[in-house]
């Protein structure tokens, strides 16, 4: 299980329409590394990558050197002095926030509870659009420099991925729809509880912003998400427009992003936002601790749906504030609010609307059963890359008769193709592949692919139109 900080359509569009070639470059090639990551760091909750260590080496943090060897070279750990590199400074300050925050307000040590060192890699690839917990330990892109900064930068990416670990952990919420969703909510969530920690900010004075300063000057963005105004984060050329949204009314029924879990995030993150601010105060006092208690006793399946996420808060708040009822009370009025409560989840009902996430060069059809052969020999192939920490997707197709890398693309695909595609579950914030070649059509998670089908995908994207 991994989790990436940028969704993958975000991603997708920087690799697009980025406005030099460098960021483009550098958004396809994120794309790419991603979906490396999926298969090489598939790794059981229960285990860390870095052993509990003695003394007070809480945290590790160690530096890929631009490589994508994990976990690198150790370059600080706990009682060492700043070493004058941002990257390592920053994510060693931030894990240590983090850290705190949980211990201090939720009496959790360590993302698995078990106070087990926490591994963090830092320079990893280079120009490294992005930031993932990969089921084991937590790693940190330097950006490309003309769309993205460090990822190490705003404290709040670091509180995202490792609540990602706090979940494999304890609920243990598949990647997928509405689980997903929530997934990156709770993220997103107790990432924006650390932000306002650290600042003292009430949740009246709190922006509610995911990810500020982590765009360059330059870029139309306030953040990378909006809590409290999904959709709004950004609206620039070169990203595109912020997605997500903040009620089912507007659900999306989508195919990319993991059924669009960046996007719809909007609607859960909108209701805790609601219930912080009716409640007021700090958001870790009170709003905070029913979210964490819910996802230590909130009885809930890997296969949570919003409804059931949101009874589960309202349980919580009654067993934690059994003196005020009003705490429970304000939590349902604002899953009600969001229209969670009051109209359901059904997606076969009226307030669910199936749209296709925009992505240039056009949206793949999707089986998600095993691939069936072409008919006939096409002229192309298309692959589309989605999710990542933005929730960004990629599209790219390459003409097989003309591009030199033509033949070797074929060959693959017919390597590939009289075999059953064996899928697991999409990991947070990591990408998924889908092909199309004709009649032929097949997604895979990053982590499951071969390396032929890695390769194909990382010949299309590269050099794809």
């Amino acid at each position: 299980m991994c989790c990436s900080f940028v969704p993958p359509y975000l991603l997708q569009r920087v690799a697009l329409w980025a406005g030099t070639r460098h960021a483009s470059d550098s958004g396809r090639e994120t794309l790419q590394v991603d979906d490396r990551l999926r298969a090489q760091r598939q790794s059981p909750a229960g285990e860390m990558a870095a052993p509990r260590l003695p003394g007070s080496k809480k945290r590790v943090v160690h530096s890929a050197n631009n490589t994508q060897t994990l976990p690198g070279e150790v370059v600080r750990s706990n009682g060492d002095p700043a070493v004058g590199d941002p990257a390592v400074d920053e994510s060693f300050d931030a894990s240590g926030q983090v850290w705190d925050m949980f211990e201090s307000q939720f009496g959790r040590q360590s993302i698995d509870g078990r106070g087990s060192t926490v591994s963090i890699t830092v320079h990893y690839e280079r120009d490294y659009d992005n930031a993932f917990w990969d089921g084991t330990q937590l790693v940190f892109g330097d950006g490309d420099g003309q769309i993205f900064d460090r990822f190490t930068k705003p404290m709040d990416v670091m509180a995202h991925e490792y609540t990602h670990g706090v979940i494999q952990f304890t609920v243990g919420l598949a990647y997928q729809d509405q689980p997903g969703a929530l997934n990156e909510s709770i993220s997103d969530v107790f990432a924006s509880m650390a932000k306002q920690r650290v600042l003292g900010h009430t949740v009246a004075e709190a922006d509610w912003i995911i990810g500020a300063g982590l765009f360059m000057p330059g870029i139309n963005a306030k953040g990378l998400r909006s809590i409290r105004e999904p959709g709004t984060a950004y609206d620039d050329p070169q990203i595109g427009r912020d997605l997500q949204v903040g009620s089912m009314s507007n659900y999306v029924v989508t195919d990319t992003d993991n059924g669009g879990v960046h996007i719809n995030s909007g609607i859960p993150n909108r209701a805790f936002t609601l219930a912080a601010l009716d409640i007021g105060g700090y958001s870790w006092e009170k709003a905070g601790r029913v979210w964490y208690d819910t996802l230590l006793n909130g009885q809930l399946s890997a296969q949570a749906s919003f409804e059931s996420f949101a009874q589960a808060t309202i349980a919580s708040a009654r067993r934690l504030f059994v003196d005020d009822p009003s705490i429970a009370d304000k939590v349902r009025a604002a899953w009600i609010d969001v229209g969670v409560l009051a109209a359901g989840i059904d997606l076969a009902a009226d307030q669910a609307v199936a749209v296709s996430v925009p992505a240039a060069g056009g949206a793949l059809a999707v089986d998600s059963g095993e691939p069936t052969g072409p008919s006939e020999q096409p002229a192309t192939v298309a692959v589309r890359r989605s999710g990542g920490f933005a929730g960004t997707t990629k599209v790219r197709q390459l003409d097989l008769d003309s591009d030199p890398e033509g033949p070797e693309v074929r060959r693959l695909l017919m390597h590939v193709g009289p075999q059953p595609i064996a899928a697991t579950r999409p990991a947070p914030d990591r990408f998924v592949y889908t092909v199309e070649y004709g009649d032929w059509h097949f997604t895979v998670p990053e982590q499951d692919l071969t390396p032929e089908l890695r390769r194909l995908v990382q010949v299309v994207l590269n050099r794809g139109g």
